[in-house]
């Protein structure tokens, strides 16, 4: 299959701003002649991790608030990759801010993006084992829900109303072909 070759950017224009994030109008024009104007987040550097952490053959979820759907969601522990640090770094910072624990055994599975179209961003998907029991002070205005949920019942976490992020449900499945590629689980 042939790439076509990639629009050329005409202008990007700041068109709205808020403390966290920059929206830009991109005039573009493409090879067979057509222009278009996209709107986009501000691309930025910065990686986020999600971590799967893996304990006595159980997942570790939080649950927090999410701002976004005005509900509580069930997902894996996450966040920005700070300057500096690297994917395994802020995965170990991260699960001692969010869950406690600490972890000795990390494994990249991959890297997912969401909504590309919009969207810069990269979330480096972790399985975190081998966990100690470490609290680092997080930056979560309240304390995080923390669930226990068994290897062997894993996809059951589709059937639940509040594990519905599409990264977190990419991480599932990932994780659990990691675990089958390991022998540790069965289809």
């Amino acid at each position: 299959m042939k790439i076509p070759k990639k629009p050329d950017i005409l202008n990007i224009t700041a068109v709205a701003r808020s403390r966290l994030f920059t929206i830009e109008s991109v005039d573009l024009a493409f090879s067979n002649g057509a222009h278009r104007v996209y709107e986009r987040m501000k691309p930025s550097e910065r990686e986020a991790v999600m971590i799967v952490p893996i304990i006595d053959d159980h997942l570790i979820l939080i649950q927090e608030y999410a701002v976004g759907l005005e509900t509580y969601e069930l997902g894996f522990p996450k966040g920005l990759i700070d300057s500096g640090e690297t994917v395994n770094e802020a995965a170990v910072r991260e699960l001692k801010e969010e869950v406690g624990f600490g972890a000795d055994q990390l494994t990249t599975l991959g890297k997912l993006t969401m909504a590309p179209s919009y969207f810069s961003s990269k979330m480096n998907i972790v399985i975190a084992e081998g966990l100690y029991a470490e609290k680092l002070e997080g930056d979560e205005p309240e304390p995080l829900i923390i669930h226990r949920w068994p290897l062997s019942d894993m996809l059951s976490l589709l059937e639940e109303p509040d594990f519905r992020e599409a990264r977190n449900v990419s991480a599932l499945f990932m994780a659990r072909e990691w675990l089958v590629k390991q022998g540790r689980l069965n289809y």
